[in-house]
């Protein structure tokens, strides 16, 4: 499965993966952000997120999402790239749908399932997926990408699929014969913005006073705003935030994924790197949002609300967010999944990046043959959204 010097071994259990050694090779330090795709650190791939993961049962059992991480260690043993990996036994929870490309292939006598998910589970943000230490031997990469392969096989999965990778492991991927897969999302940037106020300058008018308008209402009968991080964040705030998050769910007619569990575990062992957005009226929390902090982006994931309040939801997840990652100095924001409405609050229009690979030649090239098709679709839809976007012209 891979060439010598290099060993694969799949880990089932993260638990059992040496901690420093594999955010070594997630988050290597002194790693240069240009070089990271404009993260140095990005939490999702931490030892700890995905332990968090796992113990708490969002992941495994029946979940659908089987850990099978890809290790790649050298000549010593010693653990020098990974992937994050999951056998799939559903499309559920990755927020780059390929449901239309299982039910063709079902109807032509063929089984999806078994896929590999190359991600991080229910979190559909930019980052790292070959995970490749700082000082690894030439070739860990393409080991990596061998030994993905390797497993696809062994495992009788029908395809291979990374998804949200940043442009330096997507062009390693599309290299090794993977076919690229576009999507959009819409990013706050943050040119070094001295305050909300300065932000505001940058719009139209229009625009500018709708946004002082919805905060100002979103703000009425009294609701104010904490941000809750590090050694402030207590059960309780863990319980209001939690009903929050079931109540989205339930509303959505979905699943929820986390467990309450989770976030009681990544509360413990990541307390520095969480960001709630909460809001109380009377006396008690109304509405929350989850946010995870990285050395040059601020990552906003869930949301809930026990009150209907209007704008609540844009104060909370958006207006929140660009105010701490103005203060923090972060280069951006990123509100997560989809959302044109985040265009007139002075997001962006970004691309992202999925790679994929099957073991059906006949499959692929259907799906490839779609893809070049779709990507120029989403190079249009974006060029159109940006000459909509909210900031005064010229």
């Amino acid at each position: 499965m891979a060439p010598a010097p290099f060993t694969v071994r799949i880990a089932r259990d993260i638990a059992k993966v040496d901690a420093a050694r594999w955010d070594a090779c997630a988050n290597p330090p002194g790693l240069d952000a240009a070089a990271a795709g404009g993260e140095r650190f990005n939490p999702f791939i931490t030892h700890a997120f995905l332990l968090a993961l796992e113990q708490s049962g969002s992941v495994g059992g029946r979940s659908g999402w089987t850990p099978m991480h890809v290790l790649i260690e050298d000549e010593t043993g010693r653990l020098v790239a990974a992937a994050p990996t999951y056998a799939k036994s559903h499309s559920q929870g990755e927020y780059v749908f390929d449901h239309g490309w299982a039910q063709a292939y079902a109807q032509a006598g063929g089984r999806y399932y078994p896929k590999l998910q190359v991600a991080v589970p229910f979190t559909p943000a930019t980052g790292r997926r070959l995970l490749v230490a700082a000082d690894a031997p030439a070739g860990a990469a393409a080991a990596l990408i061998g030994g993905l392969r390797g497993l696809c096989e062994a495992a009788d999965a029908s395809s291979i699929h990374v998804t949200f990778a940043n442009a330096h492991d997507s062009a390693a991927l599309e290299a090794a014969g993977f076919v690229l897969r576009t999507g959009e999302q819409f990013h706050f940037v943050n040119p070094g913005y001295a305050d909300f106020d300065a932000f505001l300058v940058e719009l139209a008018s229009r625009k500018r006073k709708n946004i002082k308008r919805e905060r100002r209402d979103a703000l009425a009968d009294g609701v104010t705003i904490e941000w809750v991080t590090g050694s402030a964040l207590k059960p309780e705030h863990w319980d209001a935030f939690f009903a929050f998050y079931m109540d989205t769910g339930s509303r959505k007619w979905g699943r929820p994924y986390l467990t309450r569990r989770f976030f009681d575990l990544v509360g413990a062992s990541m307390a520095d790197r969480i960001l709630l957005v909460m809001a109380r009226r009377e006396g008690r929390y109304i509405a929350g949002a989850i946010n995870f902090i990285g050395d040059d982006a601020l990552y906003g994931r869930n949301w809930g609300a026990i009150e209907e309040r209007p704008f609540l939801h844009f104060e909370v997840c958006y207006y929140q967010a660009i105010d701490f990652a103005i203060q923090r100095r972060l280069k951006r924001v990123e509100a997560g999944a989809q959302g044109e409405h985040k265009l007139a609050r002075g997001y962006r229009p970004v691309p992202t990046l999925s790679l994929h690979d099957f073991a059906d030649r006949r499959l692929g090239e259907a799906v490839a043959e779609y893809l070049a098709r779709e990507r120029v679709a989403v190079e249009e839809t974006i060029a159109i959204y940006e000459e909509h976007a909210p900031f005064r012209k010229g």
